[in-house]
């Protein structure tokens, strides 16, 4: 079983202020995903950001942040804002893939997940794994989900990676996102970026600028430690640039795809 997340920023305008959806980039990756199901089935699991649906209202209304009980009312109903925001974006992308002749399945997280304090707590994986043993490929993403000492809280796709991962114990672990792997600055705006082939430890992360755009859930430095957990399992991962045509179907086939791959190992 491959658990496989598509980053919010190849699917949509990240730094836009508006919701779009980038098409073009959606039904290249939703064709690639099937030629490889077509040629070597198998069981697969797909996670996806929120990109410019989810993040703006989530950093517009502060779900997370502590607040007064008059508040209340008003947080209650920003939650809702980006739960629909969230929920608009995952339609897209089950729209494109089921066109692409894909039987995905949305299950949204906060149906199902609860958190303590930002952090995932509770969550029944048994209809994700009776939708796998089905043919259903289960499509999960970037959501707000009930806090037992916040109220709400968002939990980021790569949260929703390292929490199915521990639990579902999958062969392999894909990210990708829109660079290469992991730098030691932004590639985008540093000719003399560093290239990570692998990453091993949080002691690296010192060295680390950030990510290509803003995120509230924690960019490239967020992904690691999420990442590095799961290597702490003995699960593998690694990133790619799904912008790249026929990254995502080699990568799902296990051809060689340039990358950063997250391991304790050697």
């Amino acid at each position: 079983m491959i658990i496989l997340k598509i980053g919010g920023s190849i699917l949509t305008n990240k730094d836009s202020k508006t919701s779009e959806v980038d098409a073009a980039s959606l039904k290249r990756i939703a064709s690639e995903i099937k030629a490889s199901i077509d040629n070597s089935p198998k069981q697969l699991v797909i996670v996806h950001g929120a990109g410019s649906f989810g993040h703006p209202p989530a950093k517009k209304h502060k779900i997370g942040e502590k607040f007064d009980e008059s508040q209340y009312p008003q947080k209650r109903l920003g939650f809702c804002e980006i739960q629909n925001e969230v929920k608009k974006l995952n339609m897209f992308v089950c729209e494109a893939f089921i066109k692409e002749g894909l039987p995905v399945i949305a299950v949204p997280a906060s149906s199902f997940i609860t958190a303590t304090n930002k952090r995932i707590t509770g969550g029944n994986l048994d209809l994700f794994k009776d939708y796998l043993s089905k043919g259903f490929i289960p499509v999960i993403y970037g959501d707000v989900v009930l806090d037992c000492e916040l109220e709400f809280c968002v939990i980021s796709g790569d949260q929703l990676i390292q929490y199915l991962a521990k639990n579902l114990s999958p062969d392999q672990v894909i990210l990708g996102t829109d660079v290469d792997g992991v730098y030691d600055k932004n590639p985008k705006t540093h000719d003399d970026a560093q290239f990570f082939d692998k990453f091993t430890s949080l002691k690296d992360l010192d060295t680390l600028e950030g990510t290509t755009n803003v995120d509230v859930t924690g960019g490239m430095v967020g992904k690691i430690k999420e990442l590095l957990f799961l290597a702490d399992l003995g699960i593998e991962s690694k990133i790619i640039n799904a912008e790249v045509k026929d990254n995502i179907f080699k990568v799902l086939e296990n051809e060689d795809v340039k990358g950063t791959i997250i391991s304790r190992g050697n």
